[in-house]
């Protein structure tokens, strides 16, 4: 089976060279998706004439390329050398499987809990404000984080982050895409959440490694440009699906 991979970044990413020298032999496409200022060139590029949000750049490269199914990444991440094919061999044995993920690692080696439920209002609020200080939902919603699971064969799970994906386009094709309306945070819940309602299964497969420098700036700081996007993608997603303000 063909694979497609779209690597979305905005700017130049000193991790890009690594992505792509690690991505592009396990793909039969390859494109970047960049906001100027534009990176080196070292792939098949396009360069937006203004900065657009990843949702709309993750569009752009899905449909300038043709593969049945797609690689969707960030720059900063690095996939094993069998991490496609993985994933694509799990795919092709899960016909209504429209979003695989992989085991995510850290720098160090150590584990990203990139599985997670479906979030919750109560859960949000705590997450997304000064409340965490207080509330440590690393410790008081384990559940969300699915922090007392760790699957060690493939598990379907809720949603993933959208650092690494691989998508079918089929699915893709049905369902529109990303919602272009997320700058960015939250494109890959409401894919998921979308892709949930349709009867498209999303698979966590740890057989598949990437690694990840997540940097998680939201996570880390309040009152920064990436915050006002946090918050504005939280809002959309409500305002998608007012049925996810009874999850309390």
């Amino acid at each position: 089976m063909k694979a497609a991979g779209v690597v979305v970044t905005h700017g130049p990413d000193p991790h890009l060279p690594r992505c792509l020298e690690a991505l592009g032999p396990q793909v039969d496409e390859l494109v970047v998706v960049a906001n100027p200022p534009a990176p080196e060139p070292s792939a098949r590029m396009i360069v937006n004439d203004r900065a657009l949000g990843f949702a709309a750049n993750a569009n752009k490269g899905i449909a300038a390329t043709t593969a049945p199914f797609v690689v969707v990444a960030n720059p900063d991440t690095e996939p094993n050398r069998d991490a496609v094919a993985t994933l694509l061999d799990f795919m092709a044995d899960q016909s209504r499987c429209g979003i695989a993920g992989p085991l995510m690692l850290d720098r160090n080696g150590m584990w990203q809990p990139s599985r997670r439920l479906f979030p919750t209002v109560s859960g949000t609020l705590v997450r997304r404000t000064p409340l965490r200080l207080i509330l440590k939902p690393q410790l008081r919603q384990r559940g969300h984080y699915q922090l007392e699971e760790r699957p060690t064969h493939p598990a379907q799970a809720d949603w993933m982050l959208g650092a690494f994906l691989l998508l079918r386009r089929e699915m893709l094709d049905e369902l529109g895409g990303f919602d272009p309306g997320f700058r960015l945070y939250g494109e890959d819940i409401d894919l998921c959440y979308r892709a949930a309602r349709a009867g498209w299964e999303r698979w966590y497969v740890p057989q598949a490694v990437v690694r990840h420098e997540h940097e998680a700036v939201t996570d880390r700081r309040f009152l920064t440009r990436r915050t006002l996007w946090h918050w504005r993608g939280i809002l959309r997603f409500v305002r998608k699906h007012p049925e996810r303000l009874r999850a309390l």
